[in-house]
Order: structure tokens, then C-alpha cells, then sequence
């Protein structure tokens, strides 16, 4: 039979053979910003399961920039070698290798999950945080720096070289982060922006950081590459960032040229209210891929292979990035072509077990 979730999608000058993208996901592994063989085995057998596209985690441009002190970070050349070896062998398995580069702003500084995921001071190796406005994520934290204008620079300087250091080392798809109440979804919400300059108040002036991200990210990346930005397309919270505002932007990046909006959504505030359940954020996919007539990724909840067919087979979304249920199964695209009557090459030390 033939299917939509394996037929190949180009974008640019590269084509994933299928749309199923692996979604960037912390590992909480590395030791100064460093890849090591954890990432080599993540990321390869992830490439060698059959997905289309891995994107590495979100990787920090700066170390104030990183979630955990265990994050992968690129703002140092040494840092780019183990990811060209990495790189390579996700070529190897005709899978196109990504990353995500990051700046947690006020959510950064904290322990690993399984450390507790909680805030670090700087006795415990943890840094001072930065953000638009001096307001920290939960009360019961100390209160971030407020970006001013020589931390912005910094902030988008960090991002322009970290995409140079991504093109030397072999990533061919660059996704900014955009979501998840991180810096740059930070200065675009009501929520965390209180800032009366001109990158606080108005629309415009909220989604300014972000649009200078991205012609900093721009200057450094080859137009011939995809380059995707993420983004919560709702805080879930009254008074938040909306799908109104998401479709608003997403608009004028596809106008600046960007490829694919890879559409996720929460993580602000505390206090928000999501409704989970499977394709929770499929309809905002959906609703930015036909108003703004550009190429979307759906993510959240989507573990089945009918499931994620339907997706894009119906025209809700190009492209469907799996997280946890590639952690439970690193080779699920097998599994899934096989569930749906496609004949898809498998690595060929595996092919006795077709």
C-alpha cells in the first residue's frame, strides 16, 4: 500500500526519505557542553530505527544558555568534532542529521531529572539566570537578570556563531527554539515580558529577539539547508501567547524564509492548563500549515502508525516528530512500515530479522 508518513519530503536542497522526524530531547549527559559515545549510540540507532530526521537535543550557545549543567552545548570549536563523527554515521544510515540550538533563559540551571529537576545555585553548579523581565519561573526561585541591551547582543552573537559551528559540523537541518518557555518563547509571551523597551509591549516588539535570532541564525547558515524554527503555539494560560499570535508570526517567518514551523505548544507558566491527550497539538499544526500556507510539524501524543498517517495523509501536517515513543523503541519506523504494508529498506545487519 502506499503511505504519506513514508513518502520522501524535500525541503531545500535535501529530502527526508519519510516524515518521521526523532524531536530534540534532552539526555542530561554531557559533561561541559561535550557530545560523547551516549550521543553517538542515541542518535545512531535512532538513525539506523528508520526515522528521516534525528534532531539533536536542544543544544545550548552559550553555557548560561543550557538547561542542566549536563546539556550539550556549541559554544566552543572543541565541541564540534564528536558531533561531525555522530553526524556522519546518521548520513551512513540515510537518515538526514538536525539540531535544535537553545537558550533556556530562566528555566536554565537545573538538575538533571533524576536529580531531582530542580534549581541549582552556584555552590551546587548551577549559574544566574537571564530572561526579558525579573521574574522567575516558580515564586520560590531567586529572580533572573533582565536582558539589557549588551546581554541581547551577547544573546544573538551566541546564536550566529553557534550556527557556524553547526554547518562545520555537518548538521543539515538548523531548528531555533522558540518554545517551551525558553528565552526566545520568554520575550514573546505577556506572561514572562514586562519589559517597556522596544523588545516588550506590542507584538512587534515581543517577536523582535527572536526575528534578529533568526537573521543572525541566517547569516551563518547555508540558504541551500532547511531551517526550522519551534515554536508553543499557546501558553495554555489566560492572558498568554495564542494560536492567534503563533499564526501571526509564523506568517512573517515564512516571509524571512523559513522552511518548516514545528509546531509544540506550553511550558511558560505553572500554571497552565493543558488538555493532554493524543494529537493534543495537531490542530494547531494543522491551523498554521493552511492559513499560512507553509510546512508544519505536528509533535505530543502521537505513538501510533495509523495515528500519525492520518496526520499527514489528511493534510494536517508535513512532518511527524516522535519523542517518548522513540525511548521506548528506537526502531519503531520499522515496526510502523511494516504495520502499514511499506516495503522500507532496513539496515542490512538487520535484514534477517525483516
Amino acid at each position: 500500500m502506499s503511505s504519506k508518513l513514508f513518502s520522501p519530503l524535500p525541503i531545500k536542497n535535501i529530502v527526508l526519505k519519510n516524515r518521521i522526524a526523532i524531536s530534540p530531547m534532552c539526555q542530561y549527559s554531557a559533561k561541559d557542553g561535550f557530545a560523547n559515545d551516549w550521543h553517538l549510540v542515541h542518535l545512531g540507532s535512532r538513525a539506523s530505527g528508520g526515522a528521516g530526521l534525528i534532531i539533536q537535543e536542544a543544544t545550548a550557545v552559550a553555557p548560561e544558555g543550557r538547561i542542566s549543567p549536563e546539556d550539550l552545548g556549541l559554544w566552543n570549536d572543541l565541541q564540534i568534532e564528536k558531533l561531525q563523527t555522530i553526524n556522519q554515521f546518521i548520513i551512513s544510515q540515510n537518515s538526514i542529521p538536525g539540531i535544535q540550538l537553545a537558550h533556556a533563559g530562566r528555566k536554565a540551571s537545573v538538575s538533571a531529572p533524576w536529580i531531582g529537576n530542580k534549581k541549582l545555585d552556584e555552590s551546587q553548579g548551577g549559574w544566574e539566570t537571564v530572561a526579558p523581565s525579573a521574574v522567575a519561573y516558580h515564586s520560590d526561585e531567586k529572580e533572573p537578570i533582565a536582558l539589557d541591551q549588551i546581554g541581547i547582543q551577547k544573546v544573538i552573537s551566541d546564536f550566529k556563531s553557534a550556527t557556524k559551528r553547526a554547518l562545520q559540523g555537518g548538521f543539515q537541518v538548523v531548528e531555533i527554539h522558540s518554545a517551551h518557555g525558553y528565552l526566545l518563547h520568554e520575550f514573546l509571551s505577556p506572561l514572562s515580558n514586562f519589559r517597556t523597551d522596544d523588545y516588550g509591549g506590542s507584538f512587534e516588539n515581543r517577536i523582535r529577539l527572536l526575528m534578529e535570532v533568526l537573521e543572525a541564525v541566517q547569516s551563518e547558515w547555508s540558504e541551500n539547508l532547511p531551517l526550522f524554527v519551534r515554536i508553543s503555539a499557546s501558553d495554555w494560560a489566560e492572558g498568554g501567547w495564542n494560536i492567534e499570535e503563533s499564526v501571526r508570526l509564523s506568517q512573517l517567518l515564512k516571509e524571512k524564509g523559513v522552511d518548516l514551523i514545528d509546531v509544540s505548544s506550553g511550558g511558560l507558566v505553572s500554571h497552565q492548563n493543558i488538555p493532554l491527550g493524543p494529537n493534543y497539538q495537531v490542530p494547531f499544526a494543522e491551523r498554521i500549515k493552511k492559513e499560512v500556507e507553509i510546512l508544519t510539524g505536528a509533535v505530543g501524543l502521537i505513538t501510533e502508525a495509523v495515528q500519525a498517517e492520518a496526520i499527514v495523509a489528511s493534510g494536517q501536517a508535513d512532518l511527524v516528530l516522535f519523542a517518548r515513543e522513540s525511548l521506548r523503541n528506537p526502531y519503531f519506523p520499522l515496526d510502523f512500515a511494516k504495520e502499514l504494508g511499506v516495503d522500507i529498506a532496513w539496515p542490512k545487519q538487520y535484514e534477517r530479522a525483516k
